[in-house]
């Protein structure tokens, strides 16, 4: 059985429509030290050494695969984490309004504490300028769900709103890089050819 590091129900939603058998179990690292540790590297960089530090991190019986992953935003250069609080999240919307998002999605799987596979994939998320009325009106409908979201929204939710157009593989928008992670689960001889 897999094990996946992550709390994310997303993720967990994924796997599950998917078809793929697997336990939950948070990974326990501090992800602000290692992107502190990583200060400078592309975004992309960062999503793949979050996604393998969390696998890396549960233990599992040396059988087992851990599949570990992470999403960060960028936007005009600046990389944004989840937001703290609501007034922070009504600043991330209005940073993002009429921009261009980079959802960076990473996933790595480990097995006894090794890494055997990661991959990441990139989505770009055209924001539509939002006003403040939107804002304000958004948040008093999706606070707190988005506040666990990086980018500050749920694009199965209200979040679909934020976007005029969208370039990228639905799974990666959600989190996750799912068509990479179930080849690499069937050639690691987790799941059925």
């Amino acid at each position: 059985m897999l094990v996946l590091a992550s709390q994310s129900a997303s993720r967990r939603a994924m796997l599950e429509a998917a078809g793929v058998p697997f336990r939950a179990e948070p990974a326990r690292i501090d992800e602000r030290a290692l992107e502190q540790a990583l200060a400078g590297a592309p975004p992309e960089a960062v999503a793949l050494a979050l996604a393998e530090a969390k696998a890396k991190a549960v233990s599992a019986p040396a059988d087992t695969l851990v599949l570990g992953s992470d999403s960060l935003v960028s936007v005009a250069g600046r990389r944004f984490d989840k937001p703290a609080d609501r007034a922070e999240a009504a600043a991330h919307l209005r940073f993002f309004s009429g921009k261009v998002m980079h959802l960076h999605s990473a996933a790595a799987l480990a097995r006894a504490g090794a890494l055997v596979w990661s991959a990441g994939e990139v989505a770009r998320l055209h924001v539509r300028e939002l006003s403040e009325a939107f804002i304000a009106d958004y948040l008093a409908a999706e606070w707190p769900a988005v506040g666990a979201c990086v980018g500050v929204f749920r694009i199965e939710a209200r979040g679909v709103q934020l976007f005029d157009r969208i370039d990228g593989d639905h799974f990666t928008v959600l989190g996750m890089p799912l068509l990479p992670v179930l080849g690499a689960l069937r050639q690691y001889g987790a799941m059925a050819e």
